[in-house]
């Protein structure tokens, strides 16, 4: 980078700093939202509160259904498909 394009950059660096930041939380958010063993926890709950009756058969599909969907996406994302 010359001396030119780095003097005209700097009042940038404060942007591209704060971009930086928000890519780094959006992936940890993300991995932790993809996280198999959270989802594994997640269906457990589900599975709990069908049993205890607190949700209908109709509410725990819908919420396993989802959650096995972030399970398959998690993986293509860890096989670096996704």
């Amino acid at each position: 980078m010359g001396l030119i394009t780095g003097l005209l950059g700097l009042p940038l660096a404060p942007v591209r700093g704060t971009v930086w930041v928000a890519d780094q939380i959006l992936k940890q958010a993300e991995d932790a939202y993809y996280d198999p063993a959270a989802i594994r926890s997640e269906l457990e709950d589900v599975d709990r509160l069908r049993a205890e009756g607190r949700i209908d058969d109709e509410t725990a599909e819908a919420l396993e259904d989802e959650l096995i969907e972030r399970l398959m996406i998690g993986q293509e994302r860890s096989d670096g498909h996704g």
